[in-house]
């Protein structure tokens, strides 16, 4: 699957308007993993990557270098804000076949910048507040290695690989819901609104770990529903339980490093970056929140969930509220999450609207539990009732990927299922979608960003059929392991999975614009809300009609 080298996997973030004097190198680096390797050899690295970058930009001046493919390395590249970027570099391994995807890797990079942003502001700011470098490198170092170590598998670390072709990072999945459940949510979300009195405030709704309802942007829903699943939800909160959700530990996938590499950087490291192993979350010099510390959140007896990652209020005992920075509008919001049984809701409170800091917070969790507990408990029985459990969106014989990649949504095989698959199989899908995605670039670059449909279906050496098709932004993948040697039977197959899955969920199709929540004039979220109307998922209705039937064959 993978090995154990200390060097098998660097993830480095760096500047290109720091370090350019001679003697000033070590400026530059932000952060580096694995951080015990000696900063000769973390320069070599960021030297390669910034030559790179130069290089490719005298081809590609508007577009940024995304990959960069060695005989033994990939290079994977995000430039996260201006001259600022991050860089995977992954060894091959020695299978014939590619075990990692580079657009599962590079929305790794990605999701870490989203959230440490959300969490912590801009690097840039941070820079340009403290030039010297040593408060942000300090938080970077905190923050990624929490994140990494949701990636460990007992000693090693893993990384998306072709185990995980049939997931999409950077999705939201949805809940179905019936009409009568849609219109209580629909009740239930203004409610919630109203319960901060004048203040526009903002909020997300999950059941188990599928979003139900959201007022945010496109790009807070993610950043929040990632953040609520990894930490919040009750799947997540119960230590030890293992999920089906792919965000969550143990996600099979190939092994690069031993967790003692991301535990324990040397000294020389440690004075340089910040050890990240401060069991309070701070150290002699500055209090650094680490929102991603896992085992960190409780369930209050309010119902409220309470951390201490934020410290204290100033000369009390009481828990500072949890803030988070929004994308879109650039506003710091309280967040405050309040969940019953499996239904978690995530109020946003914009911080300056509030007075006397966190009474203020105080007043608003009371007054939303007086006016809207009846309606939480309304509403999670009614979606209770109508859950299907894990299994709800599999459909016999098929392990599927549907993505909207317009809407940010996905909806996928359950992992249980995804397992029974063999390597083989996985292997080949793995290579398809790795040349669906170099096929979609290349017609960006062609045709000024006009997509164009994309249709293949290739039988794979155990006689499966792995088989792709996009268009209009709509893109589905799936795997036939038990299917007749003839294409036709393939492509008939997708037909038949396609009727089916309208067929299971078309009852709700017109019960879902319930879920579209109106806003005041000035509220900037109506694009977003009038795709969430239709939300449930667009996804379950990607029915591919006569015109689109032809299939493609390579071999």
């Amino acid at each position: 699957m993978g090995v154990s080298s200390n060097e098998s996997i660097q993830l480095c973030i760096f500047d290109l308007r720091r370090g350019q004097n001679e003697g000033q190198e070590l400026d530059k680096i932000l952060f580096f993993f694995p951080a015990g390797l000696p900063f000769s050899k973390q320069l070599s690295v960021i030297g390669l990557s910034e030559g790179l970058i130069t290089f490719t930009r005298i081809f590609s001046p508007e577009a940024a270098c995304e990959v960069i493919e060695a005989e033994r390395h990939s290079h994977v590249f995000h430039e996260a804000e201006p001259d600022i970027w991050i860089i995977m570099v992954v060894e091959k391994s020695n299978d014939s076949e590619p075990i990692w995807r580079d657009d599962a890797l590079r929305k790794v990079l990605k999701e870490i910048h989203s959230l440490f942003v959300m969490f912590h502001g801009s690097i840039r700011a941070m820079l340009e507040k403290e030039p010297g470098g040593g408060l942000t490198r300090r938080h970077l170092y905190s923050f990624i290695m929490d994140y990494l170590r949701d990636f460990l598998a007992g000693k090693k670390l893993l990384l998306p690989s072709f185990r995980d072709c049939l997931k999409e990072r950077r999705t939201v999945q949805m809940l179905t819901i019936g009409r009568e459940a849609a219109i209580e949510v629909q009740s239930l979300v203004r409610v919630l609104e109203s319960s901060a009195g004048n203040t526009i405030c903002y909020s997300l709704i999950l059941f188990q770990d599928l979003l139900v309802s959201t007022t945010l942007s496109p790009d807070d829903t993610i950043n929040l529903f990632t953040y609520a699943v990894l930490r919040l939800t009750p799947h997540a909160l119960s230590a030890g339980t293992s999920s089906w959700s792919y965000l969550r530990k143990g996600s099979t996938a190939s092994n690069v490093a031993t967790e003692s590499n991301v535990a324990h950087p040397n000294s020389m490291s440690e004075s340089f970056y910040g050890s990240s192993d401060i069991s309070s979350g701070e150290d002699n010099h500055y209090h650094v929140v680490r929102p991603l510390q896992s085992d960190k959140w409780s369930k209050g007896k309010d119902g409220y969930l309470v951390t201490d990652l934020w410290g204290a209020e100033v000369g009390t005992w009481v828990f500072a509220t949890p803030t988070v920075l929004l994308q879109q509008t650039g506003q710091k919001m309280y967040l405050c999450v309040y969940q019953h049984r499996s239904l978690t809701l995530m109020l946003l409170i914009p911080v300056s609207s509030v007075l006397n800091g966190e009474q203020g917070v105080s007043a608003v969790r009371q007054q939303v539990i007086e006016n809207a507990s009846l309606k939480i408990l309304k509403v999670e029985e009614k979606l209770s009732k109508g859950w299907g459990g894990e299994n709800a969106y599999h459909v016999s014989g098929y392990r599927y990927l549907l993505v909207d990649g317009d809407r940010n949504i996905s909806r996928a095989s359950p992992a249980t299922k995804v397992t029974t698959l063999t390597k083989e199989s996985l292997l080949a899908m793995n290579k398809l979608r790795q040349e669906v995605e170099l096929e979609k670039n290349r017609a960006k670059l062609d045709s000024c960003n006009v997509e164009k449909d994309l249709e293949m279906c290739v039988r794979a050496k155990n006689n499966a059929w792995v088989i792709s098709r996009v268009t209009r932004g709509k893109e589905l993948y799936m795997v036939l392991e038990k299917a007749n040697e003839t294409l036709l039977y393939a492509s008939d197959a997708v037909e038949k999975f396609s009727d089916s899955l309208e067929i299971i969920t078309n009852s709700s199709k017109p019960n879902l614009a319930y879920l579209s929540i109106p806003k005041p004039a000035e509220n900037t979220n109506c694009n977003f809300l009038s795709w969430l109307s239709m939300a449930g998922t667009a996804m379950e209705h990607f029915h591919w009609t006569k015109e689109n039937q032809a299939c493609g064959a390579r071999k």
